[in-house]
């Protein structure tokens, strides 16, 4: 996509001259302007002297050149200044000084001449350019004559006027004057030149200017060649060594390069050839040198326009850096009028956008000449963001796409409402978010810049010169939103609005052929979807038409190649014509040829390569196609330039192909999957953004139980889990790393382990104050402030892993490292996959053991139903009533899931009974109570078949990490304090009343150890704030509330305060490492968000993940009058026989094992199911 174009202000050469009119195609917006405040003086009015010859009395006439207006040269060339000649007699003339002329074309002069009034009857005036400042060579090119009587001058007296001139370009050049008689001549005439007889290479040179302007106001190539001639009789003159050889070699360049702009020569590399020719004899202190700077800075940029020269960009810009950098040159005297350096500023922003480091320098240095209010800020800032941009699109850098945004929000700024170039901006800076999107996948970029785009076409009605590129950038912005959400009218609208643009864009429009292969892509996109062959054959015909007008070097060429290679694979699926995949590997094929080993664009040629090779082996099951095919897969997800979202949706097909085909990449692809969502995820600043992110991609939880599988298949039990752990743990993971406690490495490098920190301490700052940023553009450069600072940490982190004890310093851990969260008992995995269930047993010591499970994955989600059934209709039944669905359910999950756990717990690992085990579900297996699988069985000895919990003591982890990490925590060990919070009154609209709390929290303080400090927050007391200073402040926390888990944004599941929620994202910024036991008295405390890997997200979890060691939490909705039972029961076995009276929170799941059994009268089943133990 290209943004919307509109002629703009520039200078001199900024467009092409129409051989058929008089004028230039494109007018510099300088150059309209005709309004004219005096009369414009006919030179055949002034034919009779008011003072005759020969008059009795001789007067003496002073004549002052004030200024010149409108000073506009014939053959458009810049001059390097502008004189005044006056023709006194038939052998002598008067000359003013040459002054540089403004950009405005106008100059002030100052000068003075005193003439006899009766040297003539009239005075003959001259306005010439000279292209010298130097010395100079002939008199330049005449930009108007004027005769005017001497009375008509005396009739102006005193008072400054203006003299005008005819026209040039359609406007009237000017001279403002003063006259004044006077009675003595003052010696003036000792200014005036000499013989009006000049030199042949003179009269030569100004020949030569005078046919170079008919030239250029009647486009007569025969004027043209007049001019070439004479230039070129001036050059052969001035031999090397000739002191006006530079100036020689400048006109004929001028000539030619004006000739080739006119499309009346061909060869441009001759006139840069003389150009570089007088710019070698002009050094750096010669009068000229920025002159002949300037020259081959110009033609080099043409000869670029035309033939797309990239060497001639590199040498244009350090030109300009030169012609930028010393004071007092030719363009900063010129620029010394009413807009100080707009004249520096408007040529380096008309030169061609390039993408070189020294390019986006000098577009740096032309901002900082333009300070805010400046009236060409807003063309610098778009011209820097267009070069940003270009750089971005071959580097893939995403901080050069966050400050393009930046700098076209501030451009956008300066726009508003009502000016005449705001749909031009707001085109352009929805153009950078669309880039930005398609690189790192944020779907508010998508939203704001369809915004953006309909508030320009509304600025842009049928008829307007911009409707078409805002129509084109409009189409394909919606064919993405239709790759996005899968939306039928997306589609419908994007194929309308491209097929509007390309009317706008007839066979000779430049850009039809973009219009062409956008709305080609839209086709072919629609195809994929209704399978209509029209639309692909028609998409196929607008590809090949926007290569056939696309020059073979066009730089784009690569992106119409390989979009035409996807659709003849879209169309070989259908039809099995072998020639559409040939032709489609060919073309992707020329396409990687033409691109550099780094572009970002190379991916999408690896991604259609994979495609046609794909396609062909299912086709003609040549295993051959199957491995080029993988490989392109390997080379496409592995790209580095390419955003991350498109490289992690290319590894997520490369495990669904290999998994489809049994190949042997499997493991390889799952593992650069998880590397590439952990790298994509940690560029989230939030915890939010980053669970946002993951769930951009569909389907994304079955991946880690599907690897885990894959491994299990492979016969590489660690490997699987490894995978559980790396895929399912990732949010934790990732905010975690900025609380790794670093005791070991402040004891091997002190200086380190404080930089460290000290890093973590400014993430996570950064972090948390980016989350609370609502406008756009504040939080584009939060993002950029949070990514300078988390590069400096992970410099920080990779001089930590070179130290050789640190080596896997915050990498995904190996199963060694996993290992130890089952120090004091085995940890049970279940993995639900598609491909298989089981369950992996991580023992104490030893290799992990595989436990084959008969359930299906469909099994599992239909049980989970099940259950959620059972829950609610028991919730309705009184306590004394039968749960059968539920003791129906607990026994299937006995039979087909713990039981060959259990047999292999008891039988290989010989686990003694009342042993700790860990349970780590995973996808379905989390919404199903497995502590509460029981057989129901009575035994022929009339004895109770034990259940799950009269084996072993039942405890939760989310990951195995978090166990780990819990366990390293309680190395630090505080004097235990107690709080108990409770809120029964939640205010309006927040739940209904809960009117045991009060009670509950008297028994909980009754209960605690009278040597524990204790304290009870309830009522007004228990607010959002007063709830999180209470978690910091204290060791041991009760919580009795409603409580909220939030399946669509986990993250904002809460605990019902007095004023405000009780966030999970609240808990999880706060950072208590001595805090150690929670018990969480309200409902759906550890149930987690099912659409992302991170089922894990729940408030339990956070609380673990804050600090807390141990947390009792609930899976469903808690009775608010039969859980005091429970509570009571736990309490009173938790604190039973303490050890030299401290309380330990590693006793809770044994507490609340006795407790469940304790109470089997008072609580029915499904409130005894409901808790459950996380952690240590």
């Amino acid at each position: 996509m290209r943004a919307a174009r509109r002629p703009e202000p520039s200078t001199f050469l900024s467009a092409e001259l129409h051989p058929q009119s008089q004028y230039p195609l494109e007018y510099p917006s300088y150059s309209f302007h005709l309004p004219l405040s005096r009369p414009v003086f006919d030179p055949h009015h002034f034919t009779h002297s008011s003072i005759m010859p020969g008059h009795s009395r001789r007067r003496y006439i002073r004549l002052e050149f004030i200024s010149g207006q409108n000073l506009k040269v014939p053959s458009w060339r810049t001059p390097a200044g502008i004189c005044v000649s006056i023709n006194v007699d038939s052998w002598r003339r008067w000359k003013s000084s040459v002054k540089v002329p403004s950009f405005e074309e106008s100059v002030v002069w100052g000068d003075t001449v005193t003439l006899s009034s009766h040297a003539s009857s009239a005075l003959s005036l001259e306005i010439r350019a000279s292209y010298e400042l130097g010395r100079r060579l002939g008199s330049g090119e005449i930009i108007g004559k004027l005769q005017v009587s001497w009375g008509k001058l005396l009739d102006y007296g005193d008072e400054p006027f203006n003299l005008y001139f005819p026209p040039v370009w359609g406007i009237h050049p000017s001279l403002t004057l003063k006259i004044t008689v006077v009675n003595a001549c003052d010696n003036q005439n000792d200014a005036l030149s000499g013989s009006l007889v000049e030199h042949k290479i003179a009269r030569d040179t100004d020949a030569g200017h005078a046919h170079l302007a008919k030239y250029m106001t009647s486009m007569t190539v025969s004027q043209l060649k007049h001019a070439m001639q004479r230039f070129q009789l001036v050059l052969d003159q001035c031999r090397v060594g000739h002191l006006d050889r530079a100036t020689a070699l400048t006109n004929l360049a001028w000539a030619r390069l004006i000739g080739y702009i006119n499309n009346h020569l061909q060869d441009i590399d001759t006139a840069i050839s003389l150009f570089r020719d007088a710019f070698a004899l002009r050094p750096q202190c010669h009068p000229d040198h920025a002159l002949s700077l300037d020259n081959l800075a110009n033609a080099l940029t043409w000869r670029h326009r035309r033939k797309g020269t990239a060497s001639d960009i590199r040498e244009i810009t350090q030109l300009y850096h030169e012609l930028l950098r010393p004071e007092g040159t030719y363009l900063h005297s010129m620029a010394a009028g009413a807009n100080g350096v707009d004249c520096v500023i408007r040529r380096c922003n008309d030169l061609p956008i390039d993408a070189f480091d020294e390019g986006i320098h000098l577009r740096r240095v032309v901002l900082e000449l333009c300070p805010l209010g400046h009236q060409l800020r807003p063309r610098a800032l778009d011209k820097l963001s267009w070069a940003l941009s270009l750089r971005f699109g071959q580097h893939g850098n995403i901080d050069d796409i966050d400050t393009s945004i930046q700098l076209r929000r501030a451009a956008m700024s300066l726009c508003p409402e009502g000016h005449d170039d705001r749909d031009y901006y707001l085109s352009n800076l929805a153009l950078s978010l669309v880039f930005r999107f398609n690189h790192h996948g944020r779907p508010d970029d998508l939203d704001e810049a369809i915004s953006l785009y309909e508030e320009a076409l509304c600025l842009c009605p049928v008829g307007h010169e911009g409707r078409d590129t805002l129509l084109h950038n409009l189409g394909g912005i919606l064919v993405t939103c239709f790759k996005k959400h899968i939306d039928v009218d997306y589609i419908t609208q994007a194929v309308s609005i491209l097929r509007e643009a390309l009317t706008l864009r007839p066979p000779e429009h430049p850009y039809r052929d973009v219009t062409l292969n956008t709305l080609a892509l839209a086709l072919k996109n629609r195809y994929d979807r209704s399978d209509v062959s029209g639309d692909i054959n028609e998409a196929i015909d607008c590809y090949r038409e926007s290569l056939r007008l696309m020059r073979l070097d066009d730089p784009e060429r690569h992106k119409t190649l390989h979009n035409l290679s996807s659709a003849l694979c879209s169309r070989f699926t259908h039809t099995q014509e072998n020639e559409d995949v040939e032709e489609a590997i060919t073309l992707c094929q020329e396409s990687l040829a033409a691109l550099s080993s780094l572009h970002p664009s190379r991916h999408f040629s690896y991604i259609w390569l994979n495609v046609a090779y794909l396609s062909r082996y299912r086709t003609l099951h040549e295993p051959a196609d199957l491995s080029l095919s993988i490989d392109n897969f390997r080379l496409a997800s592995r790209h580095p330039t390419q955003g991350f979202p498109s490289r992690i949706i290319q590894a997520y097909n490369w495990t669904d192909a290999a998994e489809e085909y049994d190949h042997e990449s499997a493991l390889e692809a799952y593992s650069i999957f998880f590397e590439l969502l952990d790298a994509h995820l940690a560029t989230r600043s939030s915890p939010t953004s980053r669970r946002e992110a993951a769930a951009a991609f569909r389907d994304i939880s079955r991946l880690p139980v599907d690897a885990a599988s894959c491994a299990i298949r492979s016969d590489n039990l660690s490997q699987a889990v490894e995978f559980v752990e790396q895929g399912r743990g990732q949010q934790w993971s990732l905010a975690s790393r900025l609380k790794t406690p670093v005791e070991d490495l402040e004891s091997v490098n002190p200086t380190l382990a404080h930089d460290y920190l000290e890093l973590s301490k400014l993430v996570s700052n950064a972090a948390q104050s980016s989350a609370t940023i609502t406008d756009r553009a504040a939080a584009d450069l939060a993002a950029l402030e949070y990514r300078r600072l988390t590069r400096q940490w992970e410099a920080v982190v990779t001089q930590i892993r070179d130290i050789r004890a640190f080596s896997r310093f915050l990498l995904p851990p190996l199963y060694e490292d996993l290992q130890a969260a089952a120090r004091h008992g085995p940890v049970i995995i279940l993995i639900a996959s598609q491909y298989s269930c089981s369950a992996i047993i991580v023992p104490i010591s030893g290799d992990p053991h595989h436990v084959p499970l008969s359930i299906t994955l469909a099994d599992l989600k239909a049980l989970k139903d099940r259950f959620t059934r059972a829950i609610r209709e028991a919730s309705r039944m009184n306590p004394a009533e039968s749960r059968t669905d539920l003791i129906v359910l607990s026994r299937i999950i006995w039979d087909q899931i713990m039981s060959p756990i259990v047999d292999e717990l008891k039988h290989v690992l010989k686990l003694k009974r009342y042993s700790r085990i860990w349970l780590c579900p995973t996808a379905a297996f989390t919404s199903i109570p497995l502590h509460a699988a029981h057989p129901f069985k009575t035994n022929p000895d009339r004895s109770k078949e034990p259940c799950l919990e009269d084996l072993y003591v039942c405890s939760y982890t989310p990951t195995l990490s978090a166990l780990v990490r819990s366990r390293q925590l309680m190395k630090k060990r505080v004097t235990p304090s107690f709080v108990a919070i409770g809120q029964g009154q939640p205010g309006e609209g927040k739940g209904k009343a809960l009117l045991a709390v009060d009670s509950e929290l008297e028994l909980v303080y009754e209960l605690v150890p009278a040597t524990a400090n204790r304290s009870t927050i309830s009522g007004d007391a228990a607010t959002r704030a007063g709830a999180l200073n209470a978690l910091e402040q204290n060791t041991w926390v009760h919580l009795a509330c409603h409580g909220k888990q939030d399946r669509t944004q986990p993250y904002n599941s809460h605990f019902v305060m007095r004023d405000e929620h009780l966030t999970l994202l609240d808990i999880m910024e706060r950072d208590i490492p001595h805090a150690e036991f929670a018990f969480l008295s309200a409902c759906h405390t550890a149930v987690g968000d099912e659409t992302t890997p991170d089922e894990v997200i729940h408030l339990a979890a956070g609380l673990q993940f804050s600090g807390f060691k141990s947390v009792i939490g609930t899976l469903w909705e808690v009775d608010d009058s039969v859980a005091k039972h429970v509570v009571k029961a736990f309490y009173e076995n938790m604190f039973k026989d303490l050890k030299d009276g401290m309380m330990d929170c590693t006793k809770a799941a044994w507490a609340l094992n006795r407790a469940t059994h304790a109470v089997k009268k008072e609580v029915p089943l499904e409130q005894r199911m409901v808790f459950v133990h996380i952690g240590v």
